[in-house]
């Protein structure tokens, strides 16, 4: 009599139901690939070590969670005081009525949804590569679930310094839409580019962007995240860094009841510095995890991690940061610091720093605290004049300025600072 067959799980049976999307042969290799690791290691379960903060449940089930449409009135355009080529999506779709011209001197832009179907193109050297390597020693799932079944996003190879950033805007206007977007961004030798992200996507959204960095290039990053309340989001960046490149990347988020942003680093030539920072702030049913992964590799390398949250009425932040220097990494600087004001007690921060280090000339540190407003700076301030209110809010904004501060562009850090003082303001009124 044959054994009893296991039942399989709600996970194994999404699995075992995934088809790929048709496309070149390049990129039906590709998420061919993904698809493997991805039946391989399976959907993430709260049992699995990188996900025991973060429920991953409603990021992995077969149909999205409905998330309610957010009207924001009439506020400014984010980012619309800069001068930037802008690309549109919709609930995860290209629209390109609403888009700029792709046309950029310095740049080749292309959808992967046309890019995808040729059979030789210049993204298969490295679209979905950089994913495959941030799989260890640390499976990211979702990640190759991205790559299997991505039709669209963008691809950017620079070939110069670009004249302006290229905003990636993302609108949500279903309640039940369920978005999948990967880009890849490939920035030859001595290039530069300034690529800015806003807006709340879909009602969930999973989103990869690669990032190859040539030596002497630099990229610069800056996205919001918000502020759709019940919005929730999966985003990946794997970046891979040449000799004496950089890579600056920061993310504000406001609000969303469910976001897990990664960022996997690779600094692969020597004097590379990486910095990644991000300020969140998040009220009542509101989680939010940082889970971040730097791999020195050469020398002389710099990294930082700056990541600050304010916390209020139940809602819960997450850190999980490592840095691990591997043999040979000599000179290598590391810096990590994750910090949460709570501005009620029910609140919460869950923090998971770490530190491996195989080389014997490096100067490494990390530090995780957790505490509420300083009570001496707030009594300072009313003693003053300064009404509690707007005293708290001054203090919550030197609490982020840290974070704020590892944005490069001057201009592009002041559109951020107003964003927060407009986001206190609110919660005052």
């Amino acid at each position: 009599m044959a054994a009893p067959q296991a039942k399989m799980t709600a996970n194994q049976e999404r699995l075992a139901a995934l088809s790929l999307p048709e496309g070149g042969t390049w990129a039906m290799a590709a998420r061919g690939a993904a698809l493997d690791r991805l039946r391989a290691m399976g959907l993430p379960e709260r049992r699995d070590e990188y996900w025991k903060f973060t429920r991953p449940d409603s990021l992995v089930q077969a149909e999205a969670p409905k998330a309610a449409l957010f009207d924001n009135g009439d506020e400014a355009e984010m980012f619309g005081g800069v001068d930037r080529l802008r690309i549109v999506f919709v609930d995860g779709v290209f629209d390109a009525e609403a888009s700029d011209d792709l046309a950029l001197e310095g740049v080749r832009i292309e959808r992967l949804a046309e890019a995808g179907q040729s059979d030789i193109h210049w993204a298969k050297d490295t679209y979905g590569v950089l994913e495959e390597r941030g799989q260890s020693p640390v499976a990211r799932p979702l990640a190759a679930l991205n790559t299997a079944l991505a039709t669209d996003g963008i691809l950017i190879h620079v070939t110069a310094a670009t004249s302006k950033p290229i905003n990636l805007i993302y609108i949500h206007k279903s309640d039940a839409s369920d978005a999948i977007l990967h880009h890849l961004i490939k920035l030859d030798t001595d290039t530069e580019v300034t690529v800015l992200e806003n807006g709340p996507a879909a009602a969930r959204f999973n989103k990869v962007m690669e990032v190859e960095v040539g030596d002497g290039a630099t990229f610069h990053h800056v996205r919001t995240q918000g502020r759709d309340h019940e919005r929730r989001a999966a985003t990946h960046i794997f970046a891979r860094l040449g000799t004496k490149s950089a890579f600056k990347s920061f993310t504000m988020t406001a609000n969303g009841v469910m976001t897990r942003n990664e960022c996997v680093i690779e600094l692969t030539g020597d004097d590379a510095t990486a910095h990644v920072a991000g300020a969140a702030m998040g009220d009542g049913d509101f989680h939010h995890d940082d889970t971040v992964f730097i791999t020195h590799d050469a020398e002389r390398c710099e990294s930082r991690q700056v990541f600050k949250k304010v916390l209020r009425n139940g809602a819960t932040g997450v850190f999980q940061g490592k840095i691990l220097v591997k043999a040979g990494a000599q000179k290598t600087d590391g810096y990590q610091i994750s910090q949460a004001l709570l501005l009620e007690d029910d609140s919460q921060f869950l923090a998971k720093p770490e530190l491996e280090i195989y080389a014997d000339d490096v100067a490494c540190s990390h530090g995780s605290t957790t505490g509420a407003i300083d009570e001496d700076a707030l009594y300072y301030l009313r003693a003053r004049g300064v009404p509690k209110a707007i005293a708290t809010d001054l203090l919550t904004l030197a609490f982020l300025a840290e974070a704020v501060e590892e944005i490069s562009d001057e201009a592009l850090r002041g559109e951020i600072n107003s964003r927060l003082e407009g986001w206190l303001e609110r919660r005052r009124g």
